[in-house]
């Protein structure tokens, strides 16, 4: 498996690249996210990057309370994804942040698990984003791969949770990558 803060980065990496994709007009466009247009979804992503220096560095959801709450991305959103997506990288490379106790809404686990959820939510939203904008939809393999790998671990707490939508039927020759979509509730 490749090291979580290089694939989150690379996760990163790619969906800033769809982002770059995004053109005038397609931000009201709907995503698979069916409570998400494409300002919706890139706003979520940016969200999430905003939380992860400060629940790395120890700060709980009710101290940091409703500051990354609504719009965070502002007259420029490609500015305010490439600002957030630095400092949430440079969080999970810091000293200790694979081992840090990350308090999350739901309770506490370890900063490797936080940064693999950072991970696993990144990548499946660059395929949303792809999808809505009608851009590149072909994931980087070795993280579709990580990512399936940790899922399948992970599967039952997420549906559990009520995280994403009815796994989706597949063909018998679907790749891994159609698989980790239809288990997220995608119809790719």
């Amino acid at each position: 498996m490749i090291d979580i803060r290089d694939a989150y980065r690379r996760a990163l990496d790619g969906f800033g690249d769809r982002l770059h994709l995004v053109r005038r007009g397609q931000w009201e466009l709907p995503t698979p996210c069916v409570d998400w247009d494409v300002r919706g979804l890139v706003n979520h992503v940016v969200a999430e990057n905003l939380w992860a220096p400060e629940l790395l560095s120890g700060r709980t959801v009710a101290e940091v309370g409703d500051a990354f709450e609504g719009d965070v991305l502002g007259d420029d959103p490609l500015k305010a994804f490439e600002a957030s997506a630095q400092g949430a990288v440079q969080a999970v490379y810091a000293e200790g942040a694979l081992t840090s106790v990350t308090h999350l809404s739901f309770g506490d686990v370890q900063g490797e698990e936080y940064i693999t959820e950072l991970f696993a939510d990144v990548l499946i939203h660059t395929w949303d984003l792809a999808r809505a904008i009608g851009g590149p939809e072909r994931l980087d393999p070795a993280l579709v791969a990580s990512c399936s790998e940790w899922f399948e671990k992970a599967r039952e707490d997420y549906r559990e949770a009520g995280v994403f939508g009815d796994e989706q039927g597949l063909p018998a020759d679907a790749d891994q990558q159609t698989h980790l979509l239809a288990a997220w509730g995608r119809n790719p």
